[in-house]
């Protein structure tokens, strides 16, 4: 394990850590109005849907061997019957959630991810690595609260639940092959705090919506 590439990320992504920010602490608070979680669920397709063509163009970049078979691993995960977007529309649906136009903070978010693709494999993985190795306790609070304070049934919580049981995995997978390239530290730092704010400003909108 590169322990000092290990340190420098998980320092990077600390002032981002999502699940201390005000919209998620409300959610799991049952704060959030019915509205809001549909306007959530509106923006955060747009993410969903952009995720396996990231992860296609990731495996583009990455030779034959262990590295691309991880991140294949995570895109059959993404796709494989029924989709993870198949799952997310049944908690969209739940919350009336229609199309909606992207919001500029999901947009500039959508970009980033595009920014770090072309700067290559070792900032796509990093970028990968800074949400979803937050991904899996995210997820689970998100399921819970929405089964203890927003009526929701199974199927609206699926998604959510899927991605608390996979989101370790893929957490590792993808900071495992960012050490198999021994990347320049500076370029894993920078991907990771540009998707990590991009996040936080994702849900900072929302709060700024919200009030």
């Amino acid at each position: 394990m590169n322990v000092q590439l290990d340190t420098k990320i998980v320092k990077a992504l600390e002032p981002f850590l999502l699940l201390n920010h005000p919209f998620y602490r409300r959610w799991e608070a049952g704060a959030l109005h019915r509205d809001e979680l549909t306007g959530y669920a509106e923006q955060y397709r747009y993410f969903e849907r952009m995720l396996p063509s990231f992860l296609e163009k990731l495996i583009d970049q990455l030779p034959e061997g262990p590295i691309r078979d991880a991140v294949g691993a995570n895109l059959t995960d993404e796709v494989s019957p029924p989709s993870h977007l198949e799952l997310f529309e049944r908690f969209a649906r739940f919350y009336d959630a229609g199309e909606a136009e992207i919001s500029p903070a999901m947009r500039r978010l959508v970009d980033a991810y595009s920014m770090i693709l072309a700067k290559g494999p070792a900032s796509s993985l990093a970028g990968l690595w800074a949400y979803e190795s937050q991904g899996a306790n995210i997820a689970d609070s998100k399921a819970d609260g929405l089964v203890t304070h927003y009526g929701a049934h199974h199927d609206a919580v699926e998604f959510w639940s899927v991605h608390g049981s996979l989101e370790g995995d893929h957490a590792r997978w993808t900071r495992d092959a960012l050490q198999a390239l021994h990347p320049d530290l500076g370029v894993a730092v920078d991907a990771v705090a540009l998707i990590g704010s991009a996040w936080w400003s994702f849900l900072d909108e929302r709060e700024a919506l919200a009030a």
